[in-house]
């Protein structure tokens, strides 16, 4: 690919090292770029290294030398402001709804797929590349997004919100990879990465726990934690301290009990017993359809025998997808699923392909 011009997105990790190593040994114009995503200078001194989370000062460090190593231009472009608008303001004001939001997608749909491609585009270059665990292809005149080859490392979920016009400048070089395979190439290529642990899921969130981080934003405001019927069990001292599905930190006498749900009105935490968890389908909005005869079938009332995710480690759940008249999408699961969690996404898939997504508004009961 000599005269191509290639901008890599490097967190620091050895995913985005190998990235960058494959595509200059393939003959790529390359040029390393970090994004200074939050101010980690304001941590707990006591709690050591931030290497733990993506794009701390230390991951930047790490991607440097990579970069140095392979003999690649290296820049950091500062989007601390944007990041904080745009992924952890719609972090808290999830949790302010009784949504459980996912922050990973978010970046991916908003600074790396957004604002960094169009940097990447401002500097000429033919290619923004990241070192996800997916692939693009050309199937039946059309770029396809798909699974990546490993499955305990695929992050196409991560990945629904993607145009049709951003697969054509976008490059996944270690899809076709296994994450043992990729430290291996790392260590061939002497990389300081290449045994690197990985980072955290929520890499803003250095408090021990994200209610930490939540609750030094958010007001705290107890109220009652009920069953179905509105009786009374106990008291919480904030909604954003539960996720449905929860069964720990109830502290509850009796049941076994698990969180059903938010009622935000009176804030109170409804919970239940494990068998009201499931459920036969969802409402999704926000949709994104990445396969435009998926979307027509949707839209026809036809989407049949797909697969969807409701959650990043979900194993997949054989379903039917209807597009309503107001725009959202109906989905029905063939077997009932386990806590269904409105904020999260849910990501549709035939075999290895993804036809789109959308954020789960609500269970269907």
């Amino acid at each position: 690919m000599s005269g191509k011009k290639v901008v890599v997105a490097m967190s620091g990790g050895v995913d985005s090292s190998v990235a960058l190593a494959l595509l200059k040994e393939a003959g790529y114009e390359c040029i390393g770029v970090s994004m200074q995503l939050w101010d980690y200078s304001k941590r707990d001194d006591e709690r050591g290294s931030t290497s733990g989370s993506c794009c701390s000062l230390d991951d930047i460090y790490d991607a440097r030398g990579v970069a140095d190593r392979l003999g690649v231009p290296f820049y950091v472009m500062n989007m601390e402001e944007a990041f904080s608008r745009e992924v952890v303001d719609y972090f808290v004001k999830g949790y302010l709804t009784g949504a459980t939001p996912n922050p990973c997608i978010k970046c991916n749909s908003e600074l790396k797929f957004e604002a960094l491609l169009k940097k990447a585009l401002g500097l000429e270059a033919d290619f923004l590349a990241t070192g996800h665990y997916a692939r693009i292809a050309a199937t039946d005149g059309a770029l396809k997004l798909l699974k990546g080859k490993d499955p305990e490392k695929d992050q196409s979920y991560f990945l629904f919100t993607m145009r049709k016009e951003q697969l054509k400048r976008v490059l996944f070089p270690i899809g076709t990879l296994t994450k043992t395979e990729v430290r291996a190439i790392a260590r061939k290529y002497g990389l300081k990465t290449s045994d690197k642990r990985e980072s955290q899921e929520i890499c803003f969130v250095e408090e021990p726990s994200y209610a930490d981080f939540l609750s030094a934003r958010i007001p705290s405001q107890g109220g009652e934690i009920v069953d179905e019927r509105g009786r009374v069990l106990g008291a919480h001292p904030g909604l954003f301290n539960y996720t449905i599905g929860q069964r720990k930190g109830l502290n509850l006498s009796g049941g076994p009990y698990y969180v059903l749900g938010m009622d935000i009105a009176g804030n109170r935490v409804v919970v239940g017993p494990e068998e009201r968890l499931y459920a036969p389908g969802l409402i999704a909005d926000g949709l994104n359809w990445i396969d435009a005869k998926a979307e027509a079938l949707a839209r026809s009332g036809a989407l049949n025998d797909i697969t969807v995710k409701i959650r990043y480690r979900h194993p997949g759940a054989a379903s039917s997808v209807r597009m309503t008249e107001d725009g959202k999408a109906e989905v029905m699961f063939n077997t009932p699923q386990k806590a269904v969690t409105p904020g999260q996404a849910v990501v549709f898939y035939k075999g290895d392909v993804v036809l789109g997504g959308g954020w789960i508004a609500r269970s269907v009961k």
